[in-house]
């Protein structure tokens, strides 16, 4: 997948080429990155000189480091376009990196404290290594391809040879694209909105999207995509804490595209014998459009970074928008025993069991459950529920901290906060500092305390404020604190993950504020977010699917009206928005009359016969207008097609809908399994499925069709 011929480094397979040269043995620039080529030959480039610019002894005539494609540019040399290093020496923000080697690792290069992709013998590493001999910098550039995928993953580590530095500025990929007209592909929101997908053209200038919430932020996911025609060019970030993407276009309309640590937020101080890594960067390149960029993203996450597990997700019910903070064992019984009767196989006690109050307003960090609430404690709890035939899940923020809990009392220096000032409160609660060491072990040690038992089949990590008061009282420096949180948080999930591999893990943060890489790298699904409406929840399921597998992410069936947005949809409607995700139950079954427990039951019956198919088969979006909304999943032997169709609002000025499907077999017939027509795979795809003019809002059509 790597070659190396002369001064031209290829790393290729099927879906992508990417194309380096070595320019004077000091530099490394990119050629090209796009559909695979067979070989390179180094086609010749005319370089006109540039008035108001600089001179450089290279062999490239007229070339000027403002207009040469760098690896991994530096700041100060004449290239003024967004550099990707910074690095200040002796009081001087400068250095000169030139390339040193040039290495293809048999083993994919593992980033120290990070999360990261695993290569399974499937990819090959190039590093690329540069040096500042002055002042004793060494850099290593790690530029990973993979088998049968158009992706490639980039991160950095930094080694200080010779003095003490500070880095400023430490992307972890710069990627040179070729002038063209693109349009750039984001995803913002914020809590109960997330995952809303904004187009908007490239211009002149400088785009940046960024968190500086000390997460990935439901505010500007961390992925930026870059379109022209059918080619995407997509980053994501394999991080969970403040980051910075952007993305330049100069004068002459060369595009530059960088992602990595918000260089605002993380100053870090490097001393003599040290090593610093940069997180991972995913570039995605499709020459077939979204769906390209969608398959990538899945296969990718599904074999290169989520935690393994033979099981398929259990159906849960969770108790938080039945009980809210308002827990007993007879609450926990009463649902229980329903919940096993109608099929569900988990049930998880959210928020509560442990507060002194029925409100967020005091108990957090001390973790001791209130046994006036639930006599017998957890113990007691988890055993009711298992005497039902169901697993128990249990709910934790384990990284806040109330003011009014014996862990502040004892040890407020265990907070995030700024020697003088009063900490800033969010949601009733502060945030430890993770940064520390016992402070990341006590929380080892109090959820070990719990998982030890064998009791917990699964646990929901939530985390509901974004962080303020970035000081540490052991750090010297308080640009670094974010970045050792982050590093302090993946060592908890590591240990824990790691020493309970049979629990389920689901990632939360006040719904989707921290739905990234980083964290799926430990947990195997995550809660997309709060809001559960079905017509909002077809969007936010919509938006993450472009980059996350269906298994991921969490879809809830919750009561009506719904407790977001008043709105009330159908029972069949909220099934289908969640049916082909990880399916969930997050109501009062006891309110529930007694045909909606009939349908739930026949739903959960469905979903036990089709989920191993949906949830790791390819899911797509269709073609839709703005009025309809459309996803099929084939099983990956291709026998098996399942489709969801929504109507959002009732128009009577729309004529009949055909929603065309895709990546079927047009030589084929397909047997649409409700109505036992049957459909040629060529029509299915050229003229598409009917859905009928119907009256109401939030009319949802389903149908599986198995070939013949």
């Amino acid at each position: 997948m790597i070659t190396i011929n002369n001064s031209i480094i290829h790393l290729r397979n099927t879906h992508i080429s990417y194309i380096l040269e070595v320019l004077d043995q000091k530099y490394i620039l990119q050629r090209y990155i796009g559909k695979p080529l067979r070989h390179y030959h180094k086609s010749p480039m005319t370089y006109y000189k540039r008035g108001y610019n600089t001179e450089h002894d290279v062999s490239i005539e007229n070339a000027s480091f403002d207009d040469l494609p760098f690896l991994y540019p530096q700041l100060g040399h004449g290239d003024y376009r967004i550099p990707a290093i910074e690095v200040e020496a002796h009081h001087q923000r400068y250095c000169e990196l030139l390339l040193k080697e040039v290495h293809v690792l048999d083993e994919k290069k593992t980033l120290s404290g990070l999360p990261s992709l695993k290569s399974h013998g499937r990819s090959e590493t190039l590093e690329v290594v540069y040096e500042d001999k002055h002042i004793g910098l060494e850099v290593s550039q790690y530029i990973t391809i993979y088998e049968d995928l158009g992706v490639l993953s980039f991160s950095a580590s930094f080694r200080s040879c010779k003095e003490d530095l500070i880095l400023y500025n430490t992307q972890s990929v710069s990627l040179e694209l070729p002038s063209q007209d693109y349009q750039v592909m984001t995803m913002y929101g914020l809590h109960a909105k997330e995952g809303n997908i904004q187009l908007s053209a490239l211009n002149t200038g400088i785009f940046q999207i960024e968190s500086t919430r000390g997460s990935s932020s439901p505010q500007m996911h961390p992925f930026a995509a870059l379109i022209s025609g059918s080619d995407i060019y997509a980053m994501h970030f394999i991080y969970s804490g403040n980051y910075c993407c952007k993305i330049q276009k100069d004068s002459f309309g060369k595009v530059r595209m960088q992602m990595g640590l918000h260089p605002s937020m993380n100053n870090w101080h490097l001393h003599k014998g040290e090593e610093f890594y940069t997180p991972e960067v995913v570039v995605n390149y499709s020459s077939t459009g979204l769906e390209g960029m969608r398959m990538n993203f899945h296969e990718l996450y599904r074999h290169h970074l989520l935690p393994q597990s033979q099981e398929l997700p259990p159906i849960l019910l969770n108790t938080w928008e039945a009980m809210y903070y308002d827990v007993s064992l007879e609450k926990i019984e009463e649902q229980a025993k329903l919940a096993s009767k109608l099929g569900i196989e988990l049930l998880v006690l959210d928020d509560g069991w442990f507060r002194k109050e029925n409100n967020s307003h005091n108990s957090m960090g001390d973790w001791k459950c209130n046994t006036s609430k639930l006599p017998g404690g957890i113990q007691k709890a988890a055993e009711l529920v298992k005497s039902y035939g169901l697993k128990f899940g249990l709910w934790f923020e384990p990284e806040a901290i109330s003011k009014n809990s014996d862990l502040y009392i004892n040890h407020p220096d265990y907070a995030l906060s700024v020697d003088g000032y009063e900490p800033t409160l969010g949601r009733h609660e502060y945030l430890l500092d993770l940064s520390r060491e016992d402070v990341q072990n006590y929380l080892i040690h109090m959820l070990d305390s719990y998982l030890s038992t064998g009791l917990i089949d699964y646990i929901k990590w939530d985390m509901n404020r974004p962080m303020s008061d970035v000081c540490s009282h052991i750090s010297q420096y308080s640009t670094e604190v974010a970045h050792r949180y982050m590093l302090g948080l993946y060592h908890v999930l590591d240990v824990i993950t790691s020493r309970y591999p049979d629990v389920l893990f689901e990632g939360c943060s006040s719904g989707g504020a921290r739905f990234d890489p980083g964290i799926l790298c430990y947990m195997q699904q995550n809660w997309a977010s709060d809001n559960t409406d079905a017509l909002n929840r077809s969007v936010i399921q919509d938006s993450f699917s472009l980059l996350y597998p269906q298994s991921v992410i969490g879809a809830h069936i919750s009561a009506v009206p719904n407790h977001q947005t008043g709105r009330i949809t159908s029972l069949e409607t909220r099934y289908d928005i969640a049916k082909l995700f990880n399916l969930g139950y997050e109501l009062d079954l006891t309110k529930c009359t007694d045909d909606e427990l009939d349908d739930i039951k026949k739903q959960i019956q469905e979903y036990k016969t089709i989920r191993k198919e949906t949830l790791n088969g390819e899911l797509h979006a269709l073609e839709c207008d703005e009025n309809h909304l459309g996803w099929e999943v084939v099983s990956l032997d291709r026998k098996t097609v399942y489709v969801v169709i929504m109507t959002r609002f009732y128009n009577p000025l729309t004529a009949q809908k055909y929603f065309k499907l895709t990546y079927l077999d047009e030589d084929s017939d397909y047997l649409e399994c409700h109505t036992q027509e049957i459909y040629g795979g060529d029509e299915l795809q050229h003229m598409g499925l009917c859905v009928p003019l119907e009256y109401g809002d939030f009319k949802t059509y389903t149908f599986i069709l198995k070939k013949v």
